[in-house]
């Protein structure tokens, strides 16, 4: 958001019970939108916080943390005054342990009516259920390349974009009179949307983006790789005449070419010539941050 100006959720508040990654990146996105927020976590902690304790001080920065315990009688009441004078709860636990809460959702329309609701759970319908991390969402849609983990939570993070998109359509719905809502967000089902260049075509193995164009790929430089995105047609021109190669040329020839200098050398000779080319860096020790 700007500075100084209000962010567009500005007055709203959000109640969140989820740890882990996708809630509270979802709640971080809410906040970073204007929205206070109110974290309840059990009293062991966010397992974040053990896992991770840097980012979860970033994704809980400016949110007020309580530690309830939600199976006693003063934690939930405690938590029913949240719920109380908040306009949304995000939640990550599954359906059943919710219910056994007195969370479910037709509970609490009808004792806050006014209270948006988005439920992030792993598998869809019927097998909302089922245990699940981001490593097994993934791993139903092709984007895993084994034996080497990913880089990222693409399955978390991507769930939790579609969870601050749907707070927002379920407040912005009742703010025009519609009445409070309810959206169930699923992990899963947010990793095989992630899918959906792998499942057209465009990037699988062979596939235009998938190796198939020499335009669009990682090469070898002299100390490193490099990624080019040459696609667009001027792109990939320029890129042939920088590097003094015919228009046939193909992924050898260019290979040949850019394995004569170094990474840093080949991103100011694309900045000169404005054409997409980036050193490829490599993963920072573990806790080192920019």
């Amino acid at each position: 958001m700007a500075e100084n100006h209000p962010g567009p959720l500005q007055g709203m508040q959000v109640l969140t019970l989820a740890v882990n990654v996708p809630g509270p990146a979802a709640a971080a996105r809410l906040r970073g939108l204007g929205a206070s927020a109110v974290k309840v976590e059990p009293p062991a902690g966010d397992p974040l916080e053990r896992f991770c304790p840097s980012w979860y001080a970033a994704l809980c920065a400016g949110q007020k943390v309580l530690r309830l315990d939600l199976k006693s009688r003063e934690g939930r009441e405690e938590l029913r005054r949240h719920l109380a004078v908040s306009d949304l709860l995000l939640t990550s636990s599954r359906p059943a342990a919710l219910e056994r809460l007195g969370l479910g959702p037709e509970d609490l329309l009808r004792e806050h009516p006014r209270l948006c609701q988005v439920a992030i759970v792993g598998y869809p319908p019927p097998r909302e259920e089922e245990p699940g991390h981001d490593l097994t969402y993934l791993a139903g849609t092709g984007l895993l390349s084994p034996p080497e983990p990913p880089r990222t939570l693409l399955a978390d993070l991507a769930g939790a974009e579609r969870a601050a998109s749907a707070a927002l359509a379920l407040l912005l719905r009742r703010e025009r009179g519609r009445g409070a809502g309810r959206e169930v967000v699923s992990l899963a089902q947010a990793a095989s949307g992630m899918a959906e260049p792998l499942r057209h075509g465009l990037t699988a193995p062979g596939g235009l983006l998938g190796g198939g164009f020499p335009g669009y790929g990682l090469y070898r430089a002299a100390d490193g790789w490099v990624a080019v995105a040459a696609l667009e047609e001027h792109f990939w021109r320029g890129l042939l005449a920088g590097l003094g190669l015919p228009e046939g040329a193909g992924r050898e020839e260019i290979s040949a070419r850019l394995a004569q200098r170094g990474c840093r050398e080949w991103e100011q000779w694309a900045l000169e010539r404005d054409l997409p080319l980036a050193a490829v860096k490599e993963a920072p020790p573990r806790g080192e941050e920019e």
